[in-house]
């Protein structure tokens, strides 16, 4: 989000101030309604983006040989570049125009997914995600400026309504989507998808959209800011991804988490120094507002970072197809759609506390049962917890930009609208690592032990490592010609070790979300929730 996008600074009559004049010229340059179908085209790119991946990591992993830290990698990358591009990039559209900053973004995207497809090697595509998450963080940003400056007040939320609704079926129909292309087409395909809908969202903004920008644009941007966060969320994400192999006690570990913890702080002071920081601490003065983007950090580590493991899960272990897979993870996309505008209605009627806490609730335990799950569970208990989680996480999702703007200095809430933001992005980011690190951790520890009690042949240190990097994403390590007694012995080892791994990693993100629901007690609604209301959907 940018600066400019989250402040209600319109005078009577719906002019915005520090605004070039927006006027829509004659025929269909401008016009609201055909701009917010422009704009929703384009997100819509980075919506999908967000689930269908996920589907498709098995079979990524499978043609390129990638490690389990290279499929973690391929998330990372992405929301990464999306977190720390976010602010930044709202500012630019702010200076140099949201129409040409939506379209380089559109365009850009575009052309990363056709890279990605096109792609030979895991490095490759991990580099190409790195590129989608920045132009994604450039025109998600701008596409909701241009909303902002085209529609009148009175019919704003309207268009952010239907806004959410677009970005609300892209997400529940991603891993429908990607399920398709994967076992129909390929994996390539995934990314190839992006490519025609970019070029419609090209063509239509350059016939659609109008250019607005803002009068008081800000000069500079905080470079050193921007090296300093990005540096110090590498070092802590490559940490937790690479401590399975180095291990909790080694020196490597703990040199990147320290790394990490001297980059946040020298980036808190310069913060206070620079003229136009990338994240004014003022912000955190205020309690509510702090524990709102606490509240989106923990939210989204517990469903980014189970929803990784999950696909694995539906896949590898269960033997479903694609397709399956996202049909099975279709009631917790619907049910975030649907609980979405009842957890708008509570959250009006109540304020933000019980919702919010009442939905963190629901994710702790749906995360719990989720921990329960075995090889052999049925669909039916898989969609109960599934559906759980979905309509826990909704009123977070609407919820978050009230706490978060709605506390906010008028002056500052874009700026908070785009930490809410990020706060997801890297919430995203480390509850891939921290979970996947957890999953790791635990099928070292007792694949040796059940491989043993199986009466299998003892395993050399780099066969164990090799079989350890398998049955993480639930794969057996079966050698060609393997006979079929041993086989479905080190299948059932293979199993049992990915479901303890999951159970583990599940309960440390049910005991997360706990955590969050005392968090949701310390929100309340602020003295501009109404300015940020319109944006609590994206």
């Amino acid at each position: 989000m940018t600066s400019q996008t989250a402040i209600d600074t319109s005078e009577p009559g719906g002019k915005t101030p520090g605004t070039a004049d927006a006027t829509p010229g004659k025929g269909l340059r401008g016009h609201p309604w055909l701009t917010l179908i422009t704009v929703a085209v384009g997100v819509m790119m980075v919506a999908l983006d967000g689930t269908i991946v996920a589907i498709a990591n098995p079979a990524i992993g499978k043609d390129l040989g990638a490690s389990w830290s290279d499929l973690q990698w391929i998330t990372n990358a992405y929301f990464l570049a999306l977190a720390v591009s976010l602010i930044t990039a709202g500012k630019l559209g702010d200076r140099f125009g949201h129409r040409q900053t939506f379209l380089i973004g559109v365009a850009g995207f575009a052309a990363s997914s056709a890279a990605i497809g096109l792609s030979k090697g895991i490095t490759a595509v991990i580099v190409f995600r790195v590129f989608q998450g920045l132009f994604g963080a450039l025109l998600m940003p701008a596409a909701l400026g241009l909303l902002r400056a085209t529609f009148p007040a009175e019919k704003l939320n309207m268009a952010i309504g239907i806004w959410g609704m677009v970005i609300g079926a892209s997400t529940a129909g991603g891993p429908i989507l990607g399920g398709v292309l994967v076992e129909h087409v390929n994996w390539q395909s995934v990314f190839f998808i992006n490519v025609p809908v970019g070029i419609l969202a090209v063509v239509l903004g350059v016939w659609i959209l109008l250019d607005h920008r803002a009068e008081n644009a800000p000069r500079s941007f905080d470079l050193l800011g921007i090296a300093l966060l990005s540096a110090a969320m590498f070092c802590l994400v490559w940490a937790l991804i690479k401590a399975p192999e180095w291990g909790w006690g080694d020196l490597k570990t703990w040199g990147f988490i320290v790394a990490s913890v001297v980059g946040f702080g020298l980036f808190a002071v310069w913060e206070t120094k620079v003229k136009e920081p990338l994240i004014p601490l003022a912000l955190f003065r205020s309690v509510p507002l702090s524990a709102g983007v606490v509240l989106m950090v923990l939210m989204a580590i517990a469903f980014m970072g189970g929803l990784f493991f999950v696909t694995f899960y539906l896949q590898n272990v269960h033997g479903m197809s694609p397709i399956d897979a996202g049909l099975h993870l279709l009631p917790l996309t619907g049910m975030m759609i649907v609980g979405s505008p009842l957890a708008g209605v509570m959250i009006t009627k109540w304020g933000p506390r019980i919702p919010l806490a009442g939905g963190m609730a629901c994710t702790a335990i749906a995360m719990y049962g989720m921990s329960t799950l075995e090889a052999d569970t049925g669909s039916g208990a898989m969609s109960l917890w599934f559906a759980l989680l979905g309509l826990g996480l909704a009123p977070v999702m609407v919820g978050a930009t009230e706490v978060i703007v709605g506390n906010a200095p008028m002056e500052l809430s874009g700026v908070a609208g785009g930490l809410q933001q990020a706060a997801m992005q890297i919430g995203g980011s480390l509850g891939t690592a921290v979970l996947g690190a957890v999953m790791a951790s635990k099928v070292n520890s007792d694949l040796a032990g059940n491989w043993q009690e199986a009466g299998l042949p003892p395993l050399t240190p780099e066969q164990q490592h090799k079989a350890s990097e398998a049955v993480q994403v639930g794969v057996p390590p079966l050698a060609p010609g393997t006979p079929d007694a041993i086989a479905a012995k080190i299948t059932g080892v293979a199993h049992d070790t990915f479901i303890s791994g999951m159970s583990a990693a599940s309960l440390v993100a049910a005991g997360v979300a706990a955590v969050a629901v005392l968090v949701a007690f310390l929100t309340k609604r602020g003295e501009n929730a109404g300015a940020g209301a319109g944006a609590a959907h994206i």
